[in-house]
């Protein structure tokens, strides 16, 4: 083979090698630009969940009674909320607990909470008002 053959054939090989780099490349950066986008759509709408969570039920929706212990850790609030039907999620109530500010925090006793109610207005209740006897 003569070296300008070979030169051409290097040639090509360098070009065809470059080509498949920037194709890697362009393919690495859209999917990138979708994890980022993906990711940004589920926080926001995480977020707008934290603000703004719709109560389970419309008006007048259903009287639950809820028996808040001494000993209740939120989560265990939350979790009883969720299992009563009241919140759609746990993990995001506890979140909403932090964020809403009552410095006495969810208080024992037994509440009659409604489906009709959202989130913060629970916490609300179990927080700045007293429990029913």
């Amino acid at each position: 083979m003569s070296s300008s053959r070979r030169r051409a054939v290097k040639k090509r090989t360098e070009v065809a090698g470059n080509a498949v780099y920037t194709v890697v490349k362009i393919v690495a950066v859209v999917l990138i630009v979708m994890v980022v986008y993906r990711l940004g759509s589920m926080a926001y709408t995480y977020g707008e969940r934290i603000f703004g969570e719709q109560p389970m039920a419309e008006a007048p929706g259903t009287d639950i009674p809820i028996t808040v212990e001494e000993t209740d850790s939120v989560r265990d609030v939350a979790d009883k909320l969720e299992q009563a039907g009241l919140i759609r999620d746990a993990g995001l109530f506890v979140i909403q607990e932090k964020l809403v500010g009552f410095k006495s925090g969810i208080q024992p006793g037994t509440y009659t909470l409604n489906t009709s109610q959202t989130p913060e207005e629970m916490i609300e209740t179990m927080s700045a008002s007293r429990p029913e006897e």
